[in-house]
C-alpha cells in the first residue's frame, strides 16, 4: 500500500517568547540531578530538547549565535569587540514586535564593561550590536533585572523578553542546586502572567558545557 503523505506541522503562533540562559553545566549534572528539582519537573511536564548543542567556548560566541545567528568570527569573551551585523532585534522591530533584555546584577540600563563579581557583559549579547548600543532608544531596553518584576507585575512585558541571571544565579560561579533554586523562584512568576497564558512559550538553555560541542 501506498506510504500516507508526510505533512509538516505548522509553528506555532507564539505571541510572547520567553529565553532563559543558564551557564556551564552538563546535560548529566542537570537532568536527572536531585539537586536540580524544580527543572526536572519542568523537563517531565513540557518538553525536554536533547540534540541541542553549544557552538564553541567560551560563552560571548554562543551567545552571539543565539541572537545574530552568527558567531561572527569572536572567539573570546572580549569586552570591547563590537559586531556591526543584523540580529534579531532588527527581526523583532522589523516584524513590529516588542523585546526587552533583563540582565541579573546589570547597574543600569545599556550599561558597557562588567561590573562586580556578579554581572559580566559576555552573558549580554545585545550590548554586543553596534545597531543597538549606539541607538539609545534600542540599548535603554537592555535593563537591570529588577525591571522583571515591575513588568510582571504590571502585566507589561514585552513579547519577546531575554533573561540573563547573574554569575551565580546561572550556575557559572554557583552549584546546580543555586541554579535551580533561582529557576524555582522565578520560572512560577512567569508562568503565572497573562503574557505566558497568552500563546507564550519558555525556552530555558545553558549555553555551553565541557563536552558536547560541535565541531
Amino acid at each position: 500500500s501506498a506510504l500516507a503523505p508526510v505533512v509538516a506541522s505548522a509553528l506555532p503562533q507564539f505571541k510572547h517568547i520567553f529565553i532563559i540562559v543558564m551557564e556551564n553545566k552538563e546535560y548529566t549534572q542537570v537532568i536527572g540531578n536531585p539537586k536540580a528539582p524544580y527543572l526536572n519537573r519542568l523537563a517531565s511536564q513540557y518538553g525536554l530538547a536533547t540534540n541541542y548543542y553549544g557552538i564553541r567556548h567560551p560563552s560571548l560566541p554562543n551567545y552571539l549565535a543565539l541572537t545574530g545567528g552568527s558567531t561572527f568570527g569572536i572567539t573570546s569573551d572580549c569586552v570591547d569587540c563590537v559586531v556591526d551585523q543584523p540580529n534579531i532585534v532588527d527581526q523583532l522591530e522589523g516584524s513590529g514586535r516588542s523585546w526587552k533584555a533583563y540582565i541579573e546584577s546589570m547597574p543600569q540600563p545599556c550599561f558597557l564593561g562588567n561590573d562586580g563579581p556578579l554581572y559580566r557583559q559576555k552573558h549580554n549579547p545585545f550590548i554586543y550590536y553596534k545597531n543597538v548600543r549606539s541607538n539609545p532608544a534600542r540599548c535603554g531596553k537592555i535593563v537591570p533585572f529588577d525591571e522583571l518584576a515591575t513588568d510582571l507585575s504590571s502585566n507589561s512585558l514585552p513579547e519577546y523578553v531575554w533573561i540573563s541571571p547573574n554569575m551565580c544565579s546561572d550556575g557559572h560561579d554557583c552549584p546546580t542546586q543555586r541554579g535551580d533554586d533561582w529557576l524555582g523562584e522565578w520560572v512560577p512568576k512567569i508562568l503565572a502572567s497573562p503574557a505566558w497564558k497568552d500563546d507564550g512559550v519558555l525556552f530555558i538553555t545553558y549555553d555551553e558545557a565541557d563536552s558536547h560541542l560541535q565541531p
